[in-house]
């Protein structure tokens, strides 16, 4: 019963001792001692000033999530142009519902001021 799972425990143990073994050759082959500029924020030329972590507005995020979403769901439209022919009128009408339902979202978002960076 227990031979069914071996080759299961064999690429567990893989995966363990691969990703271990590439740290080690790694802290065996880099520098151990790093220059003061390579320990600086930027390494541009100019000073830096202040830390590394800055704040931004949520209004970025609120931005990147909304492209992140509706970029998804547009992708959800290649397999209806694909299949065009074959799901025929009936998939161009679940395709303009699917638009529809994109556009009443677009316009939601943009009527809360999501889309807005002032």
């Amino acid at each position: 019963m227990l031979e069914g799972y071996l080759p299961l425990f064999v690429f567990l143990a893989l995966c363990i001792a691969f990703p271990l073994a590439a740290l080690l050759v790694g802290k065996a082959l880099r520098p151990s001692v790093f220059a003061p500029a390579k320990l600086e924020s930027y390494e541009c030329g100019i000073e830096a000033v202040g830390g590394a972590r800055g704040r931004y507005s949520v209004r970025f995020y609120l931005v990147a999530i909304l492209f992140v979403i509706f970029d998804v769901e547009t992708v959800f439209l290649f397999p209806w142009a694909v299949r065009y022919k074959q799901l025929g009128w009936f998939g161009v009408a679940e395709a303009l519902v699917f638009l529809g339902i994109l556009v009443v979202g677009y316009v939601w978002a943009y009527k809360k001021g999501a889309l807005e960076w002032v």
